[in-house]
């Protein structure tokens, strides 16, 4: 205990490329005086810290302390695809959505939400306070906000504390505080522990979460855009850490933990972004010495406490299907549920558990997961086969103003979802709030979850089907397909193959569904549509057709279909078609008819971070030969297609519908409204075409055609004489 040390408040700043960051503790022992306990407004706080920091010899940008430092993106509002209404409007005939009205001058960028008695809420934002709200339950809610604590750094987190007080992790440290003299407002801040960082800001600490033991654990974020992900011990994994401040390694590969969880059984699972070596989001339950993927963590796995025993060299850009890595890497850990990119969401937040006993609806004992880029909550069942978690992830509710951090039930099975957009983007009006998402008591017709069968599935419904529609097999389809391990930021889905369905049983009590079929892999997702389904009594359709089941193991038991003996050569997954061929609308080749090989012009046409490109308008005369370079300079996905006048979004709002498919015809779909593309095109990598511009003259579209991405990248091809 005498390693630790309570303060008022300390601030970490360093200027970086992205703007202001973490570096050592600098210890400002009254800068509290200025911000709390001299009754200052959120300006002169700001103003009287400013000049502590100053009387110490630091120089402080003046925006870092604003009270609002939101960036202002033009294309943030647009920047991914919006959700259907009339989807958005059915669901909250189920769960009602109530955002809470946020008083101006409180940027309440949620990161952390802990219910408490009385009806009250205590909320940390990411610019380093902690907010009472009195008045979160009522009907048309009036809420009233009395801060607790300021000065903190990113905290993403609040748990209580059995000492007393409230345990938070901010990115230096786990910090405890306590109100000693009961006015309502934090004085002693307390250092738990610290966390080594070097002043990436993607040094993100999650949590904490009370262990069983007593101990905490937290996750922490890999760096990002420098020479290495791992600048500073422990980064990309999952700590636990003693009550004196003890730290100790658990599980490693963690790229942006941003949720993780202890389950009401003891299991500790955490929700993954898309990234580098991440091929889509997913969950993964974690035990120690685990490897959940991502490579940067290793750089620390040789430090004495280490539970993991791969190095860095173990890793290599193995371009293969994940599960077909797993069993050659031992130690790589396949994740439990995947949420299918753009489908499912595109960055997984946080995981709550349904422990209302049916307050919050049918799904008791299941789990919801956040999205921060798509603002909705998925739904996630899990089972363990042969000692292995895996289990499904489904669609749920979309429709919230902001971005999703945190979501955690209060009283009556209230949801809070607590929301930032942080400059990256998300589908909503705000760029920060905090909403409460209760079950109105209408049980909708859903797939209330499904469960691995030796040869299929079998498909639990809210409410009893219409036998008819549920025996036919177009009801449904079943296919398989996975995503590649590799160090490119993201995969497309790979090996995608269907598993024809060769009997169907319907329970007496109509409530559950047997799908029996092959072609199932272990390793893979499979994705199950059930669109032709009807409830009984009145043929309502499916409020959610489709799930997608990570089937890691197929169990034992007793099958309703034989094997097949030709199996192995039915279920071989099919190669796509040359999806970057030479063809009409991807001129790869220099045309015939062409008098040189650069034609009459040569565009360069680039990416630029933020989801643009380099150039937003472009000419050509009307027939002329053009040769277009298309660079990827991001580290995402991209293609070029050139659209029809005014059809850019159509367009995109069309590659998004192919869903899985996509992948195969470069997420460019089959319409007239397309006249040229390039091939979807790795980071760093080129693709050129040679087409010849229209004859009209006119404003033609081009968009980035990859799911989400059309809405802000994009510009006109100005064909004029």
């Amino acid at each position: 205990m005498n390693s630790r040390r309570a303060r008022r408040i300390a601030l970490w700043i360093r200027p970086t490329a992205r703007g202001w960051s973490a570096l050592s503790p600098t210890r400002l022992v009254r800068a509290r005086q200025g911000l709390q306990t001299s009754g200052l407004g959120t300006s002169r706080a700001t103003a009287g810290l400013t000049s502590a920091i100053a009387a110490l010899g630091l120089f402080v940008c003046p925006t870092v302390f604003a009270a609002s430092d939101q960036v202002q993106n033009p294309s943030a509002a647009e920047r991914f695809a919006k959700p259907q209404a009339d989807l958005v409007a059915r669901e909250e005939t189920y769960w009602r959505r109530t955002p809470l009205s946020v008083p101006a001058d409180i940027v309440l960028e949620a990161t952390g939400i802990l219910p408490q008695p009385n009806g009250r809420l205590l909320v940390t934002t990411r610019h380093g306070e902690v907010w009472w709200i009195d008045g979160a339950y009522g009907d048309t809610p009036q809420p009233k906000f009395t801060r607790f604590a300021a000065g903190l750094h990113e905290p993403l987190g609040i748990i209580a504390a059995p000492p007393g007080g409230y345990y938070i992790a901010q990115r230096q440290e786990i910090t405890r505080l306590v109100d000693t003299d009961g006015d309502g407002r934090a004085d002693l801040f307390e250092t738990v522990c610290k966390l080594p960082i070097s002043g990436s800001y993607h040094e993100f600490a999650f949590g904490p979460i009370l262990a069983p033991n007593g101990n905490l654990r937290i996750t922490l974020n890999v760096a990002f855009g420098g020479a290495t992900q791992a600048p500073a011990p422990w980064r990309g994994w999952m700590m636990e850490v003693t009550p004196d401040g003890q730290m100790t390694p658990v599980a490693a590969g963690l790229r942006s933990p941003c949720g993780f969880i202890l389950t009401s059984r003891g299991d500790w699972f955490y929700a993954e972004n898309q990234g580098e070596w991440v091929g889509s989001g997913r969950v993964t339950n974690l035990e120690p010495g685990d490897f959940a993927g991502h490579p940067a963590s290793l750089a620390w796995s040789q430090l004495p406490g280490s539970t993991v025993k791969l190095r860095p060299d173990d890793i290599k850009d193995f371009e293969q299907p994940m599960p077909d890595v797993a069993k050659k890497l031992p130690g790589l850990k396949l994740p439990a549920v995947w949420f299918p990119h753009t489908i499912l969401g595109i960055s997984t937040s946080g995981i709550v558990e349904d422990l209302t006993g049916g307050k919050f609806g049918p799904f008791a004992g299941q789990f919801f997961v956040g999205d921060q880029g798509q603002s909705k909550v998925m739904r996630m069942t899990l089972e363990k086969v042969k000692g292995v978690w895996q289990g499904a992830s489904y669609s749920f509710r979309e429709g919230f103003d902001c971005g999703i951090i945190r979501l955690a039930f209060g009283e009556g099975g209230a949801m809070f979802a607590g929301e930032t957009a942080r400059g990256w983007g998300s589908v909503g009006p705000k760029q920060q709030g905090l909403e409460r998402l209760q079950w109105t008591g209408r049980v909708p017709f859903e797939i209330q979850e499904i469960r691995a069968q030796p040869d299929g599935f079998v498909l639990q419904f809210t409410a009893p089907v219409d036998r008819a529609s549920a025996e036919n097999p177009a009801s449904y389809s079943v296919a398989g397909f996975t995503y590649l391990y590799h160090k490119t930021y993201g995969s497309a889905p790979v090996n995608r193959l269907s598993c024809p369905l060769r009997k169907i049983v319907v329970a007496p009590d109509g409530r559950s569904v047997r799908l029996a079929g092959v072609c199932l892999r272990e390793g893979y997702i499979h994705e199950i549509k059930a669109s032709g389904v009807r409830a009984a009594g009145g043929g309502e359709p499916l409020l959610h057709a489709t799930a997608y089941y990570t089937l890691n193991r197929i169990p034992d038991g007793d099958r309703i279909i034989p094997v097949d003996p030709n199996e192995a050569e039915l279920c071989v997954a099919p190669v796509p078609p040359a999806a970057n061929a030479n063809t009409k609308k991807h001129p790869s080749k220099v045309p015939s008819d062409w008098s040189g090989d650069d034609g009459d012009k040569t565009i360069l046409l680039g990416t630029l971070p933020g989801l643009k490109f380099d150039i937003t308008e472009l000419t050509a005369r009307p027939g002329s030969h053009v040769r277009l370079v298309f660079r990827n300079a991001d580290d995402m996905l991209h293609n070029f297609v050139l659209c029809a006048p005014g059809r850019g979004q159509a367009v995109g709002a069309a590659a998004l519908a192919l869903g899985l498919d996509g992948a195969a015809h470069n997420y460019v779909p089959e319409t007239d409204d397309v006249l040229y593309h390039t091939a979807l095109t790795l980071p760093g990598t080129t693709d050129t075409i040679f087409f010849t511009a229209p004859t009209t003259p006119g404003n033609y579209d081009f968009i980035c055609s990859f799911p989400g991405h059309a809405t802000s990248m994009k510009g006109v091809l100005r064909v004029e004489k």
